[in-house]
């Protein structure tokens, strides 16, 4: 079965998700998704109050070289159990989810693009951008409903470690994308992008029937 690799990354709060789980819908089960943030290290070795003070915006936070060697194994028709990640606790989970091959993997992170291994095999690259003001209110809202965390905490966070991380390491790899957008909810950008998808299915399908 021949594979395509879509990433698509972002800063914070910029629209990543809506873009996936868009495609997600429009492709069913032809696509599985694979989140960066999923493979972030596990830290059993300190406390909770030693683990809210890492910087996580920092490539070095996340296990990118199993990322790549579950990406591989997908791209060979293998099933991976991937880690699971509680934002809650900041450390990994000792459940796993299991992610089957299929014809499209979406890797989407804010660094999705930033590991030169994971760009080497992506076929299609995509950067969702947006206004620094939304990102962060966007970022508040979610760490707030979904992630437990308090107003200081989110604002400390931000100005120590996700916005210097963004200029760094983020905001480049947008020079390193195919399609950039200005946000998830693009529907010029999401047709392009579903007909580039839709043509290499057609090919795949094409040169299986040959096969």
């Amino acid at each position: 079965m021949k594979c395509t690799i879509i990433g698509v990354a972002g800063g914070t709060g910029s629209g990543k998700s809506t873009f996936t789980n868009r495609l997600k819908q429009r492709f069913g089960d032809q696509i599985s998704v694979i989140y960066h943030d999923m493979y972030y290290r596990c830290h059993d070795d300190i406390t909770f109050e030693e683990r809210v003070t890492l910087n996580y915006d920092h490539p070095d936070s996340l296990e990118t070289d199993l990322l790549v060697q579950h990406v591989q194994m997908l791209k060979e028709g293998k099933t991976v159990q991937a880690p699971m990640y509680d934002f809650t606790v900041h450390n990994r989970m000792k459940e796993t989810m299991e992610i089957k091959p299929s014809p499209i993997i979406v890797i989407e992170g804010i660094l999705a693009l930033q590991d030169p291994r994971l760009r080497d095999l992506m076929d299609i690259k995509v950067f969702v951008e947006a206004d620094a003001d939304e990102r962060i209110l966007r970022r508040v809202v979610r760490d707030v409903e979904e992630r437990g965390r308090d107003i200081r905490g989110i604002i400390n966070q931000y100005l120590t470690t996700v916005k210097p991380m963004h200029y760094i390491y983020v905001e480049p790899t947008k020079y390193m994308a195919d399609i950039v957008i200005n946000s998830g909810l693009n529907d010029v950008a999401f047709d392009v992008v579903s007909a580039k998808i839709d043509q290499l299915l057609a090919q795949s399908e094409k040169e299986e029937g040959k096969a």
